[in-house]
């Protein structure tokens, strides 16, 4: 009679704690299925703003809408204007407009200021501030990258040079959306980028 209580007693004791063990062990295979798929659904990050945050490094955004400065081993960005732009205060190259047009050559003295036969062109700021990206919505960012044109808006000009418009055309939906959700996550600059300026010769019809 003791010997079935204890063995009873074992029963009621190891049925709960091995059903426990099964669920712990389930949750655990479930969350790691989670973790899994949002990895492979952001190109193997864990987050979309991560992603988003790789494609603009080996895309090179920074080459032009970060600023550089002076170091060791010459320019470099300078990440305390990360993806700012082009300075409001800083001038274009100083040369012979109408030479550089006429010769079809393209002159850069800061890397975010650009000219040539379109005229000269500034980096946006793509910083979240208000002089940036931070009034603008997903479809305006789509119209902007997908189909070049300034500001986001349909009716506006065309995107100038260097700005790979052809690549950014290629590229997902979703990797626009994550460079997009990054792009809202980094540190917000007011800087109000110089105006685009047409070509001497159009300037003068």
């Amino acid at each position: 009679m003791r010997q079935n209580f204890t063995i009873a007693a074992c029963i009621a004791i190891c049925l709960p704690l091995a059903f426990t063990a099964c669920n712990s062990s389930s949750s655990t295979n479930n969350q790691t299925a989670d973790s899994t798929a949002t990895t492979m659904k952001y190109g193997g990050y864990e987050s979309q703003a991560a992603w988003g945050k790789h494609l603009v490094a080996i895309g090179g955004c920074n080459d032009c809408h970060t600023p550089k400065k002076m170091g060791p081993n010459g320019p470099e960005d300078d990440t305390a204007l990360l993806l700012s732009g082009h300075p409001s205060q800083m001038p274009p190259p100083d040369v012979d407009r109408k030479m550089v047009e006429a010769k079809g050559l393209a002159l850069t003295n800061t890397e975010s200021a650009w000219m040539g036969p379109w005229g000269i062109s500034f980096s946006a700021n793509l910083t979240p501030d208000s002089t940036g990206l931070g009034t603008w919505t997903e479809e305006q960012w789509f119209t902007c990258v997908k189909q070049g044109k300034y500001m986001g808006l349909e009716t506006s000009r065309p995107l100038m040079p260097p700005m790979p418009v052809t690549s950014t055309m290629s590229m997902t939906d979703d990797e626009l959306r994550a460079i997009f959700a990054y792009l809202k996550t980094i540190k917000p600059i007011h800087n109000v980028v110089p105006a685009y300026m047409p070509p001497v010769t159009a300037m003068k019809k």
